[in-house]
């Protein structure tokens, strides 16, 4: 028999935040970010829901291969792009398209001959300090590529900020302005935004945004939940009660009883626990939804289990549902209360949870 956690994934959902989204981001295009097996809700399901995209964006050419094989004819673009000289035959055959960010991918480039014209995105580190050419190299870059016969003559430009779901955080416009600058004499396109740029900073819009957890109902602003933002949370993870023990007052709850009951009182416990992917940072007191209402955990959270205060609901019964996220209780708030984020709890979730669609 299998274990009771089930993530029920919403392909309406996905559907209706992609429209959504393309709307907000036209004229400019849409690349859907699937990567990390579509932040947790499955590559190909997401994929599959969100057929027709302007591109879909990969972090591996694992994920490529993957949609090539389901079917997918749609651009896709690894967003880190080769990560050894043989991947760029890999690239070709499946026409997946690059990100190239360091010196060592362009001259791998410059070293091959007589290829298939790759397409190419060219990464500029505006400010955040991880991957891209430095802006003063971008002009020297980029036109070592357009020498390139085995490169594509249509070269989008793109960098990624490092704090755009701060709208009122300066970094960001920084980062616009040297961007800008970088490639001003440049032909192409251009891709500045994420998720959370697209939002709160309509300057960067560009020629391609690049959307990943709004996708999935997940919010990309702290305080905020994806519903704050008119998405619709694609992901419902519950399982079921397995057992109600009656608890006297002053007996410890759970590994090292670091919860105590304050009075006689039932326990509950749930087939759910980290090995499933349920933090195990999250705290007692973290919500869970039992016949639509909130009950705290109690305890910590174990590898198989988790433990709830049941005195709101006395007349619990074994078997009855629990949900631990989902529309009804925004994956923000468990993800808050165990000191993470939201992409972290969907991205998270194990082989042992069973996921089906709806």
């Amino acid at each position: 028999m299998s274990r009771l956690a089930v993530a029920r994934v919403d392909l309406a959902a996905l559907a209706d935040n992609h429209a959504r989204l393309r709307a907000l981001a036209a004229p400019a295009r849409l690349m859907a970010v699937i990567k990390a097996d579509g932040y947790g809700h499955g590559l190909e399901r997401v994929a599959r829901a969100l057929r027709g995209a302007d591109a879909f964006g990969v972090a591996a050419i694992a994920d490529g291969q993957r949609l090539r094989a389901a079917g997918h004819d749609e651009r896709i673009v690894v967003l880190s792009g080769p990560d050894a000289p043989g991947d760029l035959a890999e690239l070709r055959r499946l026409d997946l398209e690059a990100v190239i960010h360091h010196d060592a991918q362009l001259e791998w480039l410059e070293a091959e001959t007589g290829s298939t014209p790759l397409r190419v995105w060219l990464k500029i580190d505006s400010g955040m300090h991880r991957l891209g050419f430095a802006p003063e190299r971008a002009a020297e870059v980029h036109a070592r590529l357009l020498r390139l016969p085995q490169v594509h003559r249509e070269i989008v430009l793109m960098t990624h900020f490092a704090a755009s779901d701060e709208f009122v955080n300066p970094a960001t416009a920084r980062q616009i302005e040297t961007f800008a600058a970088a490639t001003r004499d440049l032909p192409g396109p251009r891709s500045l935004s994420n998720s959370a740029a697209l939002l709160g900073w309509p300057a960067a819009r560009g020629d391609w945004v690049r959307s990943g957890g709004l996708l999935y109902g997940l919010s990309v602003v702290d305080g905020k939940t994806g519903a704050d933002h008119g998405m619709r949370p694609a992901l419902r993870l519950s399982t079921r009660l397995i057992a109600i023990n009656r608890v006297p007052r002053g007996g410890a709850v759970g590994y090292a009883g670091t919860w105590t009951c304050p009075e006689d009182m039932p326990v509950g416990i749930a087939a759910i626990g980290y090995g499933d992917g349920y933090p195990r940072s999250a705290p007692s007191g973290t919500p869970v939804l039992l016949r639509g209402s909130e009950v705290p955990l109690a305890g910590r959270v174990s590898m198989d289990l988790l433990a709830l205060d049941l005195r709101q609901l006395p007349d619990a019964r074994v078997g009855e549902e629990v949900v631990l996220w989902g529309p009804e209780l925004p994956a923000e708030r468990v993800a808050a209360a165990a000191g993470t984020i939201s992409y972290q709890l969907t991205c998270g979730l194990t082989r042992r949870v069973l996921f089906v669609e709806g």
